[in-house]
């Protein structure tokens, strides 16, 4: 077996190349695009290269099979905020093959030492956490748009080289043709129409002031949730959207106000693996046309929430089912919709995990991220638990 540094466009190909070789016979699988793969490792477009540096290889059989690829990335901003350095691997795939797995797992520990860190985190991804982030453990059924999804054997794979459980996550599934608990309906609809209170959606036409206030609320929330936290700046928030544009529905984002000042936002996409999963990867003219019709033609009937936050002090007063409240009246509207993910939380946020339980959602989906200690004498501790409502 042959181990290969990516640093051509032939060896970029051959990276995103590997998980449809290893899918190929997977029915559930849906391939991620090419280009949004290619974007995580380009230097101009991925702003985690302004603080962090990343690499990957492939891996070859003796015959020169594509078997597997990973990739290994450092965030200065958070790595030496841990009781040792810690760097990231991910975008794992490989046979089922343990000496394989050892190969991948033992070039990246080394790039990463030689680079100073003292232990791995993963999978995981070069960014934040809402993409791509933990190990698929149970619930092999449909991926959401962007989160994990690997074959069963890769849990023996991580946990026979060492990994442990630094976290584990649940993807939780809310049937929204089902009808809501009647006190969580009663609260949440109290909350919502609270005189203080006002709940507005996204509009193109007011997306700057509409982006202004979703970076306030979100860097006053994140910043005592994250360590090293830096400020998400409008600008991001703008190119996130344009990028997005043919996905977004500005009916899946919201932000509370109390006496109009924003205090909560909630960020939810149209599950776009239902059409992905038609185009194998690839967004040429012909798939983009095929895109906007299968869009058109409300082939999407799940939605994928990907994060919820409240500034600390409106924490605990219930703007979180004032939002799923708001949901409920859209998804009247829209009765295509039949299923929500809210992907993932972790079990280190137990408040957030209550709030997704009282609404009546099932966690049907498990995940793990690792970690992985160099020095095996080193006692590891487990990710604490917070307080804040945050989820990612």
């Amino acid at each position: 077996m042959l181990v290969n540094l990516v640093d051509n466009k032939k060896a970029a190909r051959a990276f995103t190349q590997v998980p449809k070789i290893l899918y190929k016979y997977d029915p559930v699988w849906v391939c991620s695009l090419d280009q949004n793969i290619d974007a995580i490792f380009d230097t101009e477009q991925n702003v985690y290269f302004k603080h962090g540096k990343a690499t990957r290889w492939i891996l070859q059989n003796d015959e020169g099979d594509l078997i597997g690829r990973i990739a290994a990335f450092i965030d200065h901003k958070t790595a030496k905020a841990q009781d040792q350095p810690t760097g990231g691997i991910g975008f794992f795939e490989c046979i089922n093959d343990q000496k394989a797995a050892d190969l991948l797992f033992n070039t990246a520990k080394s790039w990463l030492i030689d680079n100073g860190m003292e232990a791995m985190d993963g999978p995981i991804n070069f960014g934040e956490t809402d993409s791509y982030w933990g190990l698929l453990i149970e619930g092999f059924t449909h991926p959401s748009y962007e989160i994990a999804y690997n074959p069963p054997y890769y849990q023996s794979l991580f946990e026979s080289y060492g990994f442990q459980t630094y976290f584990k996550q649940e993807g939780f599934h809310l049937d929204i043709k089902k009808e809501f608990p009647e006190r969580f309906m009663k609260i949440a609809k109290w909350v919502a129409k609270k005189p203080e209170y006002t709940f507005r959606h996204f509009s193109w036409k007011d997306q700057d002031k509409f982006v202004a206030d979703f970076a306030e609320v979100f860097n006053t929330a994140w910043a005592s949730f994250k360590e090293n936290f830096e400020p998400m700046q409008a600008e991001y928030i703008q190119n996130a959207l344009k990028k997005a544009k043919a996905i977004i529905d500005e009916e899946f984002i919201w932000i509370a106000y109390r006496n109009n000042q924003p205090i909560a936002i909630y960020l939810m996409y149209p599950d776009v693996n239902q059409v992905l999963k038609k185009l194998n990867g690839k967004l040429h003219l012909w798939n983009k046309i095929k895109f906007l019709w299968y869009k058109k033609t409300k082939t999407i009937t799940r939605a994928r929430g990907v994060l919820m936050g409240v500034i600390p002090k409106y924490q605990g007063l219930g703007i979180e089912s004032a939002f799923i409240w708001n949901l409920i009246q859209v998804f009247k509207k829209k009765k295509h919709y039949k299923e929500i993910e809210f992907s993932w939380v972790g079990d280190f946020n137990p408040k957030m995990r209550k709030i997704f339980i009282s609404v009546g959602s099932i966690p049907v989906k498990h995940y793990i991220t690792y970690r992985y200690l160099f020095d095996r004498t080193v006692e590891f501790k487990r990710y604490p638990i917070l307080g804040d409502s945050v989820i990612r």
